[in-house]
């Protein structure tokens, strides 16, 4: 099926997409007033949503839309082709992501979207745990 939008409305729409959510300012903004100190969409392999490079931790709060949750996930019915593409485009640069981190011997989590929505303060604490066993080496 084709695209409805012209390729300039589309390109509009696509820049309009921010690389910070409200989500991603909410969970930074609990883990900050829990004493965490770290940076944001850090501008290194992959753009983290939270790295602290001192103890070589990252971490990824992942859209279920963008990187295709096997729970919430969906395909839009329209520009079929390309939706496909460009999701699966973004799984395999997860994976390429994740190996760069481990090979390198970073602290990688990716927590997902639905994960916040579900529970956020038990998501949070998920988050500051993985980042005190991390930082303590």
């Amino acid at each position: 099926m084709a695209d409805n939008l012209t390729k300039d409305q589309r390109s509009k729409n696509m820049k309009a997409i921010k690389s910070k959510s409200a989500l991603e300012n909410r969970v930074t903004k609990a883990l900050w007033k829990m004493g965490f100190r770290f940076r944001k969409n850090v501008n290194i392999f992959g753009k983290p949503d939270i790295a602290i490079k001192k103890y070589k931790i990252v971490i990824f709060i992942d859209s279920c839309f963008w990187h295709c949750c096997p729970l919430h996930g969906n395909m839009p019915k329209s520009n079929k082709d390309y939706w496909e593409k460009k999701l699966e485009r973004n799984k395999k640069r997860d994976i390429e992501v994740n190996k760069y981190y481990e090979e390198k011997g970073w602290c990688i989590l990716r927590v997902w979207e639905h994960e916040f929505k579900k529970d956020f303060d038990t998501t949070v604490k998920k988050i500051a745990e993985f980042i005190d066993r991390n930082s303590s080496n």
